[in-house]
């Protein structure tokens, strides 16, 4: 009779552990259970971003990234019925992660640039941003002339440290200095302390900081008008599906409701 009870217990014990294994997903999915108790497996949607990019990328007080791209990233997964995973790391690390499989697509304002095309493909245009200029409040600078001969911050591999750049090769600003930085918010730090004369910087992000920051202003004058984009890696299956979802919220308005949300708040 115990003999018989451990066998039992045995098989018990087995028939427990493959369930187990039965439950867990692997291979970029995760598992869910269906309306009748069946196991469902949803393919994960790994979105890379620079979470440091208010209001399209930001933390909130739970520790959660949440900003325009977050929510139009999910919107897009729920269409897909896949999970959204959001990766964040340096916004110069971004290209690299989706060339290279570890992430299947990238938002973070990100700017459609000739530059680019040539290693990512991108989705239609789901909003309009610019290029500004901060300077501190009893800065002589009154417009982009003005940058000439001074030091400029810029977040690294953006749009704001492309044109730069370019305008400083070209002569356009004279002697000017270029100061890059891993996020916007440091650069926005030297600005305020005194140790760099501009930053040039997308302009949602720019409110943000000057609102936070005392001493500062934005110019009224934007330096570059520019469409934003999802980047994938060329060639990705993924491209169609995504950018067909999006075209549908953005046709059906609920694209314009999450700007709204976060540029009106």
């Amino acid at each position: 009779m115990k003999k018989i009870l451990k066998i039992t217990a045995l098989i018990l014990a087995a028939a427990l552990a493959a369930a187990s294994l039965n439950a867990c997903a692997g291979n970029g999915e995760s598992a869910t259970k269906t309306s009748d108790g069946a196991a469902e497996t949803k393919q994960k949607l790994i979105m890379a971003t620079n979470a440091y990019f208010p209001p399209y990328e930001f933390y909130d007080d739970s520790g959660n990234i949440i900003g325009i791209d977050a929510e139009i990233a999910e919107l897009i997964a729920d269409k897909l019925d896949m999970e959204l995973v959001i990766e964040d790391m340096e916004f110069d690390s971004i290209l690299s992660a989706i060339t290279s499989g570890k992430a299947d697509m990238g938002m973070a304002g990100m700017t459609v640039t000739e530059e680019r095309l040539k290693s990512v493909d991108f989705s239609v245009s789901y909003a309009t941003g610019k290029q500004v200029i901060i300077v501190k409040s009893d800065s002589q600078i009154t417009s982009f002339d003005g940058l000439t001969d001074k030091t400029i911050g810029v977040q690294l591999m953006t749009t704001g440290d492309t044109y730069i750049l370019e305008d400083i090769e070209s002569g356009n600003l004279g002697n000017a200095k270029l100061s890059q930085y891993a996020s916007g918010f440091e650069a926005i730090g030297d600005l305020v302390n005194g140790r760099i004369d501009a930053v040039v910087i997308d302009n949602e992000p720019a409110k943000v900081f000057v609102s936070k920051n005392e001493g500062i202003k934005i110019l009224p004058t934007e330096y570059v008008v520019e469409d934003y984009a999802i980047a994938f890696a060329k060639g990705s299956s993924l491209t169609s599906k995504v950018n067909a979802a999006l075209e549908e919220l953005i046709a059906d308005g609920s694209v314009k409701n999450v700007v709204d949300k976060y540029i009106t708040a």
